[in-house]
């Protein structure tokens, strides 16, 4: 008999890339779930709530993708201004802005990292305050997703909420604030600053911030327990040991929607990069439908292999590649192979994942692989993901020609890409067949779609406007509708509905 697929297995994998997203050490976030858990003892925390806790600790930075796009644009990357927040969080202002102005603008001009400190102090709280609301709505919507219950959905929406009512997005404050957020903020707190600055420094910041960022009962809990809480953050093998602690029952995944939970994994790497919207549901249905007596295979590697794209820096917009961004740009399926190699269901799409970038003629990354080392499925996917790259919208631009991908595509064969897998995959882009619909979801019409789609791209209004040939005033009409109907309030939220309904 087929043992079941452990919905842990899966949720400890997305908590390894944002990780990576988060600019944090591999297995910080198995860490911070060990921490919560004796933390949740220490304070005689009831046994009802320590689901919530285990999935919130594992999945407080689930939407880090939603918000990447923007924080690029704040900071210049958003990687490294996560890195610079993590143990200043829920400091004092003073603190908070002292260890993160000098991320700002890491390696660009003197004049540019101006700008951005200057812009930062302007209306950084504001700009925060929005990005932290994407981050938890999609965090709580692809939580839904992977069949969370509504506490760990509670607890994700406010897993930046403060005890003195000064976090966001809601400013909600004290016991108002789900039991399982107030946990995991001490015990991911205390987990990252006594890494980078000591013990000491994490029992400094239990006093000072308790009953201002932390509930003051778990910071004194912690302080009381400290030796137990440093113990779980140093584990040796935080993978195998968080695994074990699961609260039981343990969640299934029934194997009817394994490709249902893979496809929260593709929607939560494609959300990083607005013009990547959908892309690998894209390349896993082309893949998929190009070699049929291999579909589940390619489908579900065809989901998953971006996944390592969370941990490169998002670019601001207009912002040209430099070549250390292309170093790290090929290190993403190497990301890629190693997570999904965790987890026994995803480990036989790892190598195929990690080779999605490869060419026949050694050009391609992360191995530099030859045609000996790539098997068809590899060589049907590495098309996939080409053609698919080769139709990248630009945002509110004109999407290029099928054809012309088509014909680009044929000319890295026989070289670069198998001819085969390139027939194969062309085939299966041109027997596509255009589906009718009766209607839009949510009420849409087919206006609010063309305006959805280009805000989804990251268009901003008055390029929609320009697109559209429409005024500013009447986009930003449509985007309050759209976001009314949709039940939404931000850009990375409207992105997963559009992607999870194939509005793109």
């Amino acid at each position: 008999m087929t043992p079941p697929l452990r919905l842990a297995q899966f949720i400890a994998a997305i908590s390894l890339a944002t990780d990576l997203g988060m600019g944090q050490p591999l297995e910080q976030g198995l860490r911070t779930c060990l921490v919560s858990l004796e933390l949740a003892e220490a304070a005689g925390v009831g046994k009802d709530v320590l689901p919530e806790i285990y999935y919130t600790a594992l999945l407080r930075f689930l939407g880090c993708t939603a918000d990447a796009h923007e924080a690029a644009a704040i900071a210049g990357n958003d990687i490294a201004l996560r890195a610079a927040i993590a143990p200043v969080l829920g400091a004092a202002p003073v603190e908070f802005l002292r260890g993160v102005l000098p991320s700002l603008g890491s390696g660009m001009s003197l004049p540019r990292r101006a700008s951005l400190t200057a812009g930062f102090l302007a209306s950084g709280a504001q700009r925060m305050r929005e990005g932290v609301r994407a981050h938890c709505e999609a965090a709580e919507m692809l939580a839904l997703r992977l069949g969370l219950p509504a506490g760990t959905r509670a607890a994700l929406a406010s897993a930046f909420e403060q005890w003195g009512g000064r976090g966001f997005p809601n400013g909600l404050a004290g016991e108002a604030i789900p039991l399982a957020a107030r946990v995991v903020t001490v015990a991911r707190d205390v987990e990252v600053i006594t890494r980078l600055g000591g013990p000491d420094a994490a029992r400094s910041a239990l006093r000072e911030r308790a009953g201002r960022a932390y509930d003051p009962a778990l910071a004194a809990a912690a302080r009381r327990h400290f030796d137990q809480l440093l113990s779980a953050a140093r584990t040796e093998a935080p993978w195998d040991v968080a695994l074990d602690r699961e609260p039981q029952p343990a969640a299934v995944v029934p194997a009817q929607r394994l490709d249902e939970v893979l496809a929260v994994f593709a929607d939560f790497a494609d959300l990083k990069e607005p013009d990547r919207a959908g892309f690998s549901r894209d390349v896993a249905e082309l893949a998929a439908a190009a070699s049929p007596a291999h579909a589940d295979l390619l489908r579900r590697t065809g989901l998953v292999q971006d996944l390592g794209r969370v941990a490169i820096p998002s670019r601001p917009a207009g912002a040209a590649a430099s070549p250390a961004d292309d170093e790290r740009l090929r290190l993403h399926p190497y990301y890629s192979e190693r997570i999904l190699a965790r987890v026994p269901t995803t480990a036989p799409l790892a190598r195929h994942a990690g080779a999605h970038h490869e060419r026949l003629d050694g050009s391609g990354y992360y191995r530099g692989a030859s045609a000996a080392d790539l098997p068809w499925e590899s060589r049907v996917l590495a098309a996939a993901v080409a053609f698919r790259e080769l139709l990248l919208e630009p945002a509110a631009g004109v999407a290029p020609e099928p054809a012309s991908a088509a014909d680009a595509l044929a000319s890295l064969a026989p070289r670069r890409l198998d001819p085969e897998a390139v027939d194969a995959v062309l085939a299966a882009a041109g027997l596509r067949a255009h589906r009718v619909r009766a209607a839009w979801p949510a009420g849409l019409t087919d206006r609010e779609v063309d305006v959805l789609r280009l805000i989804c791209r990251g268009a901003s209004k008055k390029e929609v406007a320009a697109a559209l040939v429409i005024s500013a005033r009447t986009v930003d009409h449509h985007v309050r509708h759209i976001y009314g109907k949709l039940g939404v309030s931000s850009r990375a939220a409207a992105t997963l509905f559009a992607v999870e309904h194939d509005l793109l």
